[in-house]
């Protein structure tokens, strides 16, 4: 009796922790929803919805006489500017509105019925929650984001699909479905051979009966307009922006931007074309015949993005659906994919990978790289896999009991055993700096009010009888070898440490990694407050004071962009010092897991050197170097308290355990798929 009271109420416990959470989902969904049509709507009206008023508006398009593509801003098909037409003559200032809203409609629709098409088996949990999740990461990505801020009918070709595969009944009405999805945007008519080859073969015969008769509709209706489509322009390529640009995700704009063109540039893309196609088919058949159908479809959609002429980054939603499917058989790698494709389609290539040269290329074609990972590489399971529902299980360790019995607050923040996988590690990492980098630019508060709490430090200083800013930064000029030596020293160090030592942990003290990574995340983001709430010039910055800047130069401080830096970064930036904070956490981090006193004393050397660097070149008051003490010290802190104590007692059976079950599973027979 007592334990099925027990199980009751835990059985209610998880539902009302299930109910809450996807409420809570439904909320952030909602919250995206208004926040996306607001975005539009606020907009000026010439601002808005531009290629829709390219199209309706009162000197779009489909208004004027004469071809559709004459101005060459119209990009669709002849049969999409036969269907728009009527539009044209109703075209009012609340057209925009509507539109908008109707977006919004098939945005939702969308993300409800990719929600019920997830494969069987699935858990409760990712019934119930799906949904919600499938909506929000389509207002995030890049692709819903761009039709809503242009007016695009691009959702509609990829909404006709998914209904017809998953909502209708009947092979026809799926087939007529995917049809007009085709005459709208030519190269779903791939979906056909995808239906063919499982065996759907009513389905492609009238996907390709309904895309030959509507084009010829539109061929009977629009003579001129259709041979400049589908002859003189091949399917469009050509038509709107130029095919090199970098709105451009497809193979053909990938090669452009690599200097190639003319008879080589087409062969080349014609040879890579048919290779994708039939990689990225035979993929999708085999996942459709395993029970897997929506990443079947995913993946013939990144077919189509990739091998299409043009590939605009508002027709790339084939890609984020590619993230249904499961790679990796450990747990803690489970992830890795569904973090790479919504950062790929949420983010700009500018914040997933570093300003480097020789990275241009990736960072130029993520959204096309992505879409051939999925078609044609990434390793995904089949449902038969033993691995599909239970991967390898993470191994964790047991907490060793804090000083307070509250600690840690969060009890089911485990602590991991297992390094984590370094390229979501290293792709997180990146992309945590970025945010922290572009949220550090935009924390200005005005150089009035920097330099009147520069004029604050100081005089606090002053009272504390610490003021040696400018007694240690002119003792440092007239010493040659002291002012080269910590010019070099701020500028070199400030990266190379902590990652250095991020690196060795990584390698060597995983469990550690996490923990030391953690508390550094924590201080970063705490820094943050200061930058908002506390701008402050730094010495070198400050008017009439007689410092110099030994790194970057004499600043002309009548100007009020103080040099090209302020282009680069925030000047103001100075409360707490991040530069100290780090080197203080390198040092601390040492101190704790060196297992040797001179490398515990050459850590804390590093410290020692960077508060003298920072005071001396100017860069910074000595209370900055306090204020980036605070927010290590108060991240560490906050790691203890989220996750308890560093120390960690590992159960003898974690490990051996662990493996036998890897060794055991590696000794089945497991069916290839996916590939």
């Amino acid at each position: 009796m007592a334990n099925a009271e027990h199980s009751v109420r835990g059985t209610a416990t998880r539902d009302t922790r299930m109910g809450a959470a996807r409420a809570a989902l439904w909320l952030v969904a909602a919250v995206l929803a208004v926040r996306q049509t607001a975005a539009v709507l606020r907009r000026p009206p010439g601002e808005r919805l531009t290629d829709l008023e390219t199209w309706i508006g009162e000197n779009g398009v489909l208004k004027v006489t004469g071809s559709l593509y004459d101005a060459g801003r119209f990009t669709g098909t002849p049969f999409a500017g036969l269907v728009l037409k009527p539009l044209a003559r109703s075209a009012e200032q609340s057209l925009g509105v509507a539109w908008t809203f109707g977006t919004l409609l098939l945005v939702v629709l969308l993300g409800l019925v990719a929600a019920r098409a997830l494969p069987i088996p699935v858990s409760r949990r990712s019934t119930l929650l799906a949904a919600p999740v499938a909506i929000s990461l389509l207002m995030l990505s890049l692709p819903v984001r761009n039709s809503f801020h242009l007016g695009q009918t691009s959702i509609i070709p990829v909404l006709l699909v998914l209904v017809g595969c998953f909502a209708v009944r009947g092979e026809r009405p799926s087939g007529i479905l995917i049809g007009i999805g085709a005459a709208l945007q030519p190269t779903v008519l791939l979906f056909a051979p995808l239906l063919w080859l499982t065996g759907r073969r009513s389905a492609a015969v009238a996907a390709g009966g309904t895309f030959t008769a509507l084009s010829a509709l539109a061929w009977a209706a629009l003579p001129s307009d259709s041979w400049t489509y589908w002859v003189h322009h091949v399917a469009g390529a050509g038509l709107g922006a130029r095919p090199d640009s970098l709105a451009n995700q497809s193979l053909h704009g990938a090669l452009l931007r690599l200097g190639l063109e003319g008879p080589l540039e087409i062969a080349l893309y014609l040879l890579l074309a048919a290779a994708v196609c039939f990689v990225g088919l035979r993929r999708a058949v085999r996942c459709t015949q395993d029970g897997q159908l929506l990443l079947g479809v995913a993946l013939t959609g990144c077919v189509a993005v990739a091998v299409s002429p043009t590939a605009w980054q508002h027709q790339l939603l084939w890609v984020l659906l590619a993230i249904v499917g499961r790679v990796g058989k450990r747990a803690s790698d489970r992830m890795l994919w569904p973090v790479l494709v919504i950062l790929a389609m949420t983010l700009p290539g500018k914040m997933l990978l570093p300003n480097v040269g020789f990275l241009y290329p990736v960072r130029d074609n993520a959204l096309l790289i992505a879409a051939l990972a999925a078609a044609c590489a990434v390793p995904f399971l089949p449902l038969t896999s033993p691995y599909f529902r239970r991967p390898v299980p993470t191994e964790y360790a047991e907490p060793v009991a804090a000083r307070w019995a509250r600690v840690p607050l969060l009890p089911f923040w485990r602590r991991v055993l297992s390094r984590p996988n370094l390229l979501l590690e290293l792709l997180v990492i990146r992309v945590g700096y970025s945010a922290y980098s572009h949220i550090r630019a935009a924390a200005t508060g005005g150089v009035a009010a920097a330099e009147e709490h520069g004029r604050e430090i100081l005089s606090i200083e002053r009272a504390l009888g610490i003021d040696i800013e400018y007694w240690a930064n002119q003792a440092v000029i007239k010493s040659g070898w002291a002012e080269a030596f910590f010019d070099f020293y701020y500028t070199s160090f400030h990266f190379v440490v902590p990652l250095g030592i991020l690196g060795v942990l990584y390698v060597r003290r995983p469990s550690d990694y996490r923990w030391a990574r953690t508390s550094l995340a924590f201080a970063t983001v705490l820094a943050l407050l200061g930058f908002w709430l506390y701008p402050l010039a730094p010495p070198r910055l400050m008017p009439a004071m007689g410092f110099i800047d030994t790194v970057h130069g004499p600043q002309d401080l009548a100007n009020p962009d103080y040099g090209a830096m302020t282009a680069v970064t925030n000047q103001y930036a100075a409360m707490p010092s991040l530069h100290f904070g780090w080197s203080l956490w390198c040092g601390l981090v040492v101190l704790m897991l060196a297992p040797k006193l001179w490398m515990k004393l050459l850590g804390l050397v590093h410290p020692l050197a960077t508060v003298c660097a920072i005071v001396t070149t100017a860069n910074h008051w000595v209370l900055d170097a306090a204020g980036g003490a605070a927010v290590v010290g108060a991240g560490f802190g906050l790691t203890y308290l989220l996750a308890g104590r560093r120390q960690l007692r590992i159960p003898p059976q974690a490990v051996p355990a662990a493996r036998a079950v890897e060794t055991a599973r590696e000794t089945e027979k497991v069916p290839a798929g996916g590939v």
